[in-house]
């Protein structure tokens, strides 16, 4: 694995998430403990239901699947439950470790590494079904995370991959909280999602933006979803989640990219 250090940038996003894992701050239980795990879960997919419509994790049984940035090991242990040869990297030592925690505790396996999506330590060819969820708009090169996932893909393999969406609604809050409230009307959404949402360089796509970024791929589908951070009004304050059902597609903040290499 190269040395991180070297790129400043993606120090700070290793930094922001070695202290702030996905999905860590809105759990109570003790950190690495069984209990704490299947709060995380529950959260989860409590919150972002429709992970299982796209990630299909039964339907991997016996197939080589890599999630890209697999945090705390939520989506990555449901591959193993339903019988994938599972691989995972995260480019925090925090997340790889309590991945592996996890694992062990369910009794389950998987080879789960430190690295760059930028360089993955894997050989050309290698999986069936290449996965990552809201995590390769943090890396500072983009393009090269997505011709990691093509080469490392096998042929006739397949990728889900989710993105944030530039013309969502969670962007509109941005910029009248950071863009208007602050007596900065003419602020780009770009910088304002780079400075202030998660790690520092975050990026956001349109649905054009990204169709080009994938453009290696055949088959590509691009679905905006609509979340509840979307209806969220302040941290912990969210609007009812049936809201969601009169709120256009396309204002949704994720954007899930599916393809055949």
């Amino acid at each position: 694995m190269r040395n991180l250090k070297s790129i400043p940038l993606k120090t700070e996003v290793q930094k922001y998430w070695e202290t702030s894992p996905c999905g860590s701050r809105d759990a109570v239980k003790e950190v690495g403990s069984k209990a704490f795990f299947e709060e995380v879960e529950r959260n989860r997919y409590k919150r972002e239901p429709f992970i299982h419509k796209f990630a299909r994790f039964e339907a991997w049984k016996g197939k080589k699947v890599l999630e890209i940035g697999c945090g705390l090991g939520t989506d990555l242990m449901q591959f193993a439950r339903s019988g994938a040869q599972v691989y995972g990297v995260d480019l925090t030592e925090k997340g790889v470790a309590l991945t592996k925690k996890r694992l062990e505790i369910y009794g389950l396996s998987a080879d789960v590494r430190q690295a760059d999506a930028e360089s993955l330590p894997f050989s050309t060819n290698q999986f069936d079904f290449v996965y990552s969820w809201g995590v390769i708009h943090h890396t500072p090169n983009i393009e090269a995370a997505v011709a990691e996932i093509y080469r490392v893909t096998k042929p006739c393999g397949k990728i889900c991959i989710m993105i944030y969406h530039k013309w969502s609604l969670v962007s509109f809050q941005l910029y009248l909280k950071y863009g208007l409230l602050h007596l900065k009307p003419f602020a780009s959404l770009d910088t304002l999602i780079s400075t202030y949402m998660e790690s520092p360089g975050t990026k956001a796509f349109d649905i054009p933006s990204s169709y080009k970024l994938f453009k290696q791929f055949k088959e590509v589908k691009v679905t905006p979803v609509v979340t509840t951070y979307d209806l969220r009004i302040a941290r912990r304050v969210f609007l009812p989640k049936w809201l969601a059902h009169w709120v256009p597609a396309k204002l949704g903040w994720f954007l899930v990219i599916e393809g055949l290499k």
